[in-house]
């Protein structure tokens, strides 16, 4: 598994751009942009570059996002730019990349944030399912982040593995709000299908996410509120649960479909209790899932704090006890015990208390 900075794995990029766009990065290492020295090319894709720089205001490295030039003439690029910017800037917490400034230099527009070394929650699942209690802590981490954003009003509508980063230390920092959409912070989450929404926002009928992940309401084009990303995560914690995904059919049509009507194959090996609450946060229905973020975030530490341990399937019991001379030395004691004393029984005499004493009279 290869360490990543700020959820880039590495240099390649996989967009659209012609050859000679892409042949080089747009900044020089030692150029500067505003009050920031540019270091190294730490990552690319399709939006654009991604730079380790150094503040030289406040002493600390951080990084810069610049939009690539041949996205700079593609509004819809601009726009999410711009949102992500935004949506990003207003939320302050642990479990959210922090941006610290927005910006733009000779017609550049950048946006720099905390500079992050750790490793993609998706690089974590190459190599099959988490421990239980890691998966239910980093979907709490998960959980607390969109409390936040949901309290400014932040949908993140692209919740999946490759935008959850796992820090050194541990802590997982949600990405990319390129798609957020912002609801008015104010108002109490609204009923299903009549979110309120700022302006300029997508409109309903357009179907924005990623296949997999999407809730049954964006794979419609419905408008959404927090409990969209509610589905979302529950779709993550099942995938590092169980080491597959919960809808993992071959297209993104056919996956779609799955959402709107299937429902993922039952976990196993888990512990009483988050197999229900993972149900709960995927059900077609949002007016059936967790209402809340933050609501979801105390169940699972409901289940954290719990010294229940998982539950051990009755054909792994069979295994342990095929594979234990001593616990069928045990049984086989028991059963000859209860055999011998069922013959004794039968073997003695019928008599009432009477008999008895007549017996030892002279």
């Amino acid at each position: 598994m290869r360490t990543v900075e700020n959820g880039i794995k590495s240099p390649a990029r996989t967009d659209t751009a012609r050859p000679a766009e892409r042949a080089a990065p747009q900044l020089a290492a030692g150029s500067r942009l505003g009050p920031y020295e540019i270091g190294d090319l730490i990552g690319a894709g399709g939006m654009g570059e991604v730079y380790r720089a150094r503040d030289s205001r406040l002493g600390r490295d951080v990084a810069v996002k610049v939009l690539s030039a041949w996205s700079l003439r593609d509004p819809e690029r601009l726009r999410r730019f711009a949102v992500e910017a935004r949506a990003g800037g207003v939320i302050n917490h642990p479990n959210i990349l922090a941006i610290y400034d927005v910006g733009e230099h000779e017609g550049i527009p950048y946006v720099v944030s905390e500079l992050l070394v750790g490793a993609t929650l998706r690089a974590k699942l190459a190599d099959g399912p988490l421990p239980v209690r890691r998966a239910v802590d980093y979907a709490r981490q998960v959980a607390a982040g969109l409390a936040a954003a949901h309290d400014k009003g932040v949908v993140h509508r692209d919740l999946k593995p490759e935008n959850l980063l796992i820090t050194t230390d541990g802590l997982v920092k949600i990405l990319d709000f390129g798609i957020a959409k912002l609801i008015a912070p104010a108002e109490p989450v609204a009923e299903e299908g009549k979110a309120a929404t700022a302006p300029a926002q997508t409109q309903d009928g357009v179907i924005v996410g990623t296949a997999g992940y999407m809730s049954p309401e964006q794979v419609r084009g419905q408008a959404v509120d927090a409990r969209t990303d509610i589905f979302s995560l529950g779709a993550i914690l099942y995938e590092m649960l169980a080491g597959r995904r919960a809808f993992p059919e071959a297209s993104p049509i056919e996956t779609g479909m799955a959402i709107l009507k299937d429902e993922p194959l039952p976990l196993a090996d888990v512990p009483p209790g988050l197999d229900r609450l993972v149900a709960r946060c995927l059900d077609k229905s949002p007016a059936q899932r967790f209402q809340s973020a933050r609501d979801l975030g105390f169940a699972l530490e409901a289940l954290e704090a719990s010294p229940t341990p998982a539950a051990v399937p009755a054909a792994r019991r069979a295994r342990r006890l095929r594979a234990s001379p001593v616990a069928w030395w045990v049984l086989g004691a028991a059963a000859a015990a209860a055999f011998l004393a069922g013959w004794l029984a039968r073997r003695a005499p019928a008599t009432d208390p009477g008999a008895a004493q007549l017996s030892y009279r002279r």
